[in-house]
């Protein structure tokens, strides 16, 4: 084989790599949470930053729901939140998009359903912090906090869409 052969040869190999790696990038960056048999499709796509690992379990808690979710790892959090139309106040570890609407945060699947159902004309919902006993925040031996979900709108206007009592059960529906 020539050096020129060669050279190519590498080249080939070495753009083979680079592609090889770059879609695994994706593959991990973007990942789909198999929904519930049966259950209702809804879209829901989860951005999220790339340390965290609740937003995976907040995931599998609204496909377990019905909820068709797919998760994307970000970078750029504050860019996400900002062009959501998250007030920083209500800013937690995760931002999702469903019907039209923004969720950010862990809020339960039941109160995402009650949003799209009755077309409320806000911009989403939020569960602010990262509530114990919230949906992807359960943690075994530690008591559930109270918490509310809140309704937030384009005017900046936030009022309590639920409140969660202490050791509400699993998942935390309403």
């Amino acid at each position: 084989m020539t050096a020129a052969a060669r050279l190519r040869s590498g080249v080939a190999r070495s753009r083979r790599h680079v592609l090889a790696g770059a879609l695994a990038a994706i593959a991990a960056a973007t990942w789909r949470v198999p929904k519930a048999a049966g259950a209702d499709q809804l879209a829901v796509r989860v951005y999220r930053d790339p340390g965290c690992g609740c937003c995976g379990a907040w995931a599998e808690h609204l496909a377990a729901a019905g909820f068709d979710v797919s998760v994307l790892a970000r970078d750029d959090m504050a860019t996400v939140k900002r062009d959501s139309g998250v007030p920083d106040a209500l800013a937690s570890c995760h931002t999702a998009h469903v019907g039209g609407y923004v969720v950010e945060g862990h809020v339960p699947a039941d109160d995402i359903k009650r949003m799209l159902r009755e077309r409320l004309p806000i911009v989403g919902l939020s569960v602010t912090g990262m509530p114990v006993g919230s949906p992807g925040m359960e943690s075994p031996g530690l008591p559930a906090e109270p918490f509310d979900v809140l309704a937030f709108d384009r005017a900046g206007r936030v009022t309590v869409f639920r409140t969660v009592p202490a050791g509400a059960g699993a998942g935390r529906g309403g």
